[in-house]
């Protein structure tokens, strides 16, 4: 993946978009730190499609991971008050 520093990304902002387009993601950063990724379009649909909304996560029957550790109800154990 190329680098492209900020100034330069603005200044050749078309060159910037080519080579994501042939070439892949192109990162573009910002006084020396990665600030930024451009990706083409497809690579974005396709990430987005797979990741699915807060809503259906919300609202599904089965977990999304194995390892959660929910006592049914009335079996939770309670802890006394305390005492003041």
């Amino acid at each position: 993946m190329k680098s492209w520093p900020v100034q330069e990304a603005k200044a050749r902002f078309s060159e910037l978009l080519t080579a994501c387009e042939r070439e892949g993601p192109q990162l573009v950063t910002k006084r020396g730190a990665d600030a930024a990724v451009l990706i083409p379009v497809e690579e974005w649909r396709r990430l987005s499609a797979a990741r699915p909304s807060l809503k259906s996560l919300l609202l599904a029957k089965e977990a999304r991971c194995d390892d959660l550790l929910i006592s049914p109800r009335g079996e939770a154990r309670h802890r006394a008050a305390p005492e003041f």
